[in-house]
C-alpha cells in the first residue's frame, strides 16, 4: 500500500503541467504514504535486528552441526538429541548476549525484549529445523528437509523485512541462504572427514 502510494505520488507529478491543482493531490498522497509507515512502526521492526541475530545465528550453526552429525552419527535419534541439546543451549546463549549487547549500547530498544526475541527466533528455527529428524528414519532426507525448511524461513522472515523497510528481496535472501548453506556444506563435508579420521562406527 505505501509502495502505491509512492507511484501514484510519480504519477501525479507526470500530469502537473496539465492539471494545475495536481499539487494538492500529491501532497495528499504524501500523507497517506506517510500514515502508512507510520502505522509500520511496530515492536517486531524495532527489534527485527534481534530477531535477525536469532534467525541467522540458529540457521548457520544448526544447519552446519546438523549437517555434520548427519554424517557423523548416521542414526536419527542422535542426531535429533545431539540438535537439540546444541540449538537450546545455544538460543540461552545467544539471549544471553542479546541482553549484554543491547545493555551496553545507547538504544531505545529492552534488552530484556531483544533477548526474548533473540532467544525465541532461535529456539522456533531449532524447533523447525529439528523436526524432519524426529519423523522420518532416514537421516538424507531429514537433512534434505531441515535445509529446505531454512530456506523457507530465510525467505519468509526476509519478504516481511523487505515489504516493511522498503529494502530489495532478492539480495537480503540471496545472501542469507548462501551463507547458511555454505556452512551446511563445509559442516557435511567435516562431519564425513572426522568419521574417516577417527574410524568410528555409531
Amino acid at each position: 500500500m505505501e509502495s502505491g502510494e509512492k507511484s501514484a505520488q510519480v504519477n501525479y507529478a507526470e500530469i502537473r503541467e496539465y492539471v494545475p491543482e495536481i499539487d494538492n493531490w500529491i501532497a495528499d498522497e504524501r500523507k497517506h504514504e506517510n500514515a502508512l509507515l507510520d502505522m509500520l512502526d511496530e515492536e517486531r521492526l524495532q527489534y527485527a535486528g534481534s530477531v535477525v541475530l536469532g534467525l541467522n545465528d540458529a540457521l548457520v550453526e544448526l544447519t552446519g552441526a546438523l549437517a555434520g552429525l548427519t554424517l557423523a552419527l548416521q542414526n536419527v535419534e542422535l542426531i535429533a538429541l545431539s540438535g537439540l541439546i546444541t540449538g537450546i543451549a545455544a538460543s540461552l546463549s545467544m539471549a544471553a548476549s542479546e541482553y549484554l549487547a543491547t545493555r551496553s549500547e545507547k538504544t531505545d530498544k529492552h534488552p530484556v525484549r531483544a533477548a526474548i526475541y533473540t532467544g525465541i527466533a532461535y529456539i522456533f528455527t531449532v524447533a523447525i529445523l529439528i523436526t524432519p529428524y524426529l519423523l522420518f528414519d532416514n537421516y538424507f532426507l531429514d537433512l534434505a528437509l531441515a535445509l529446505t525448511s531454512g530456506v523457507i524461513i530465510i525467505a519468509v522472515f526476509n519478504y516481511y523485512i523487505s515489504v516493511a523497510q522498503d529494502e530489495t528481496f532478492k539480495d537480503r535472501f540471496l545472501e542469507m541462504a548462501g551463507l547458511s548453506l555454505s556452512v551446511a556444506a563445509f559442516s557435511f563435508g567435516i562431519g564425513y572427514l572426522i568419521r574417516i579420521f577417527l574410524g568410528i562406527e555409531v
